[in-house]
């Protein structure tokens, strides 16, 4: 199977049932005087195709490398991916609204990757040459095990896989979430319950 088509089996599955201050500290200490308008239930979706476009949670390094991570694991094929569907714009704005620790979780994975890019090619992930920041994410993305040789050693948690399937998940629920990926599902564009109309009845008149 292409990879599209094991993240879309994942999906439909349930494997993937999750869906301005400094950026590292400020980012979650923001007062309730200063709630995004995600967080004040302000519907901002139809924002996030603007030219005019700015994230309200990451900052520009994050979210370009979010947008050059979201399309190493959603790629375009025959079909638009994850940078046409503009996931890193739906993601910043989901994050906005969530909690610190969310959000802090999430920063923690981009910065872990930033990190071991920086120890293996002495450069931010961003700026790796293209076979590069596929070679790094194939080797985050399979579970090392222990050695056979000695089963009763202990387990060590990977850390970095923990981190990709984490980055992995929320990227592929944005994809799925968005015009673009319903459309990959199957959904033609109509809505199932159509327009809504409001009571026809003159006030007063009800029974």
């Amino acid at each position: 199977m292409k990879r599209r088509e094991l993240l879309r089996a994942g999906l439909l599955t349930g494997a993937a049932a999750a869906l301005h201050p400094p950026r590292a500290v400020a980012q979650n200490t923001t007062p309730a005087s200063e709630l995004t308008p995600a967080q004040s239930g302000v519907d901002a979706s139809k924002d996030l195709s603007s030219p005019n476009w700015k994230p309200l949670f990451l900052d520009e390094h994050q979210n370009e490398t979010l947008i050059i991570l979201s399309d190493l694991i959603v790629p375009a094929t025959d079909t638009p991916g994850a940078k046409e569907a503009q996931v890193n714009r739906y993601i910043d704005l989901v994050l906005a609204a969530e909690t610190p620790e969310v959000q802090r979780s999430f920063l923690n994975t981009l910065a872990y990757i930033d990190g071991e890019s920086i120890r293996r090619y002495k450069a931010a992930f961003r700026y790796l040459p293209r076979d590069a920041q596929d070679d790094l994410l194939h080797a985050l993305a399979y579970p090392r095990t222990t050695s056979g040789w000695n089963p009763e050693a202990p387990v060590v948690p990977d850390v970095g896989h923990a981190h990709f399937e984490k980055l992995k998940e929320r990227v592929i629920t944005a994809y799925y979430s968005s015009p673009i990926g319903e459309k990959e599902l199957g959904w033609d564009g109509a809505f199932a319950h159509g327009p809504y109309q409001g009571c026809e009845h003159s006030e007063g008149s009800h029974k």
